[in-house]
């Protein structure tokens, strides 16, 4: 639907969607003097936390909330995914993302949209009338279509994403400074589109948040010295938010998200260093650095987040685990995984979900066996060069959680309440008066 059509009197409802990757509703909700604009949002609309997915990674995240569906049918389980009847793995990108994307259904519908720095979204579609590509992009230069759009985040100083290296300095000076710069950049492009496009849906991420979460998450949670910093970071969002807000036209819907909740980070727990130390894990190679490493005494290996693979016969390629013995393997690593505890005596694991409960599509042959959901606090790694120790501590102390993820919709007969993340999308094409069948979604239209 073009301007003129609008002209002539064509009223369908628009959709302005903002996401706030990383954000837990529990911050909001109980910051009010940080957040008026996003508070005076969810008082005069609906508001409340919501699950994420199984893994709460925002490789997984960011495809199901905009299409809807599970893993098993987008085909992407995080940041890193194993290639079929192989050891290799991949970092997925948005060609390999294979269920239908939100802004695919409006411009099938022969509508338009802009679409700004939703994560794995690399290469930009020639289907909307404008992308720029989100987080794993290369760069402005290939991330964004048209020409035009290039052109303008270039010149503009535009930034896909914050430098996370500065987040590593024991001073957090330049990460911040960094980090209010892309936020900057990012809030520009939004208001430049939103008064310039002539869309029915527009969609945009700021990512920064997740970033400024991950190394400052525990100064807030804990009185930390930067405490102060992350406050002031989160009153510079809000202020952006508020005055995109205040700049949408009556007939448009605002619909702020994240795409998973956060919490203090205590522990890195190593996953493929337990896995050896226990048994299960055997390499072929003293110098290992990767899964193809693996040597046919193991029998079973992890990927990041908490995804945990049979090494099974018939399956991968070095498989050591017979069919006949799978579900008892499984199981008797899932007991294991849900009585794992850390230092402090608290259970790693708050769940281990299998595959057959999580996962369901066309794309399930890559589904890990196993994932472990954690207990706040561990932040669960999968590295194949070898730790000397199961827990440690990093750089960050932030990490993603499955609950407590954000959502608000500017409309008061939204009902937000038991929802999760597979409810955004059939919720959004609700809201633009969208036909759709039901049954092809996981989740379900809150409005």
């Amino acid at each position: 639907m073009g301007l003129f059509d609008r002209l002539k009197g064509d009223d369908a409802p628009r959709v302005a969607f903002f996401g706030i990757d990383g954000v837990p509703f529990s911050l909001i909700d109980e910051h009010p003097d940080v957040f008026p604009n996003l508070t005076e949002m969810a008082s005069d609309g609906s508001a409340g936390p919501i699950d994420s997915i199984v893994p709460p990674e925002s490789s997984a995240c960011w495809p199901a909330l905009t299409t809807g569906v599970n893993p098993g049918q987008t085909g992407v389980y995080g940041f890193q995914d194993r290639e079929v009847g192989s050891y290799d793995t991949y970092v997925p990108m948005g060609r390999d993302v294979q269920a239908t994307r939100l802004w695919d259904r409006v411009t099938d519908d022969g509508r338009n949209a802009t679409v700004l720095n939703v994560p794995v979204t690399f290469p930009p579609q020639r289907n909307v009338q404008r992308m720029v590509s989100g987080f794993l992009s290369p760069g402005v230069d290939k991330a964004a279509y048209p020409d035009e759009l290039r052109d303008h985040l270039q010149d503009s100083d535009y930034r896909i994403d914050v430098n996370a290296k500065l987040g590593h300095d024991d001073d957090k000076s330049d990460f911040v400074e960094d980090a209010h710069k892309t936020l900057e950049k990012r809030y520009e492009a939004f208001k430049h589109y939103v008064e310039q496009d002539d869309w029915d849906l527009f969609f945009g991420v700021f990512m920064t948040t997740d970033r400024v979460n991950h190394f400052l998450f525990k100064d807030y949670e804990r009185d930390g010295e930067n405490q102060e910093a992350f406050f002031e970071f989160y009153k510079q969002v809000d202020a952006y938010l508020g005055d995109l807000r205040d700049r949408l036209p009556d007939d448009v819907t605002m619909v702020v998200a994240s795409d998973h909740g956060f919490t203090s980070l205590d522990y890195e727990v190593h996953f493929n260093e337990w896995l050896q130390q226990e048994g299960w894990l055997d390499y072929a190679t003293d110098d290992h650095s990767e899964l193809g490493d693996i040597s046919e005494d193991t029998k079973a290996y992890s990927l990041i987040p908490g995804r945990f693979y049979i090494n099974l016969e018939g399956r991968e390629p070095n498989g050591s685990v017979p069919e006949s013995e799978y579900e008892s393997v499984r199981a008797d690593l899932k007991e294991k995984l849900e009585s794992l505890e850390g230092p402090d005596g608290k259970k790693v694991a708050d769940s281990v979900v299998t595959k057959e409960d999580a996962f369901r599509g066309d794309h399930d042959d890559i589904a890990p066996d196993l994932t472990v959901v954690p207990n706040h606090g561990f932040d669960l790694k999968a590295g194949f060069k070898g730790s000397e120790d199961v827990f440690g501590v990093g750089p960050r102390n932030g990490m993603h959680s499955f609950d407590n993820a954000t959502l608000l919709v500017d409309d008061p007969d939204v009902r937000i309440e038991d929802a999760d993340l597979y409810d955004i999308a059939p919720t959004v094409l609700d809201l633009l008066d969208h036909d759709f069948d039901r049954a092809k979604f996981d989740g379900s239209s809150l409005a």
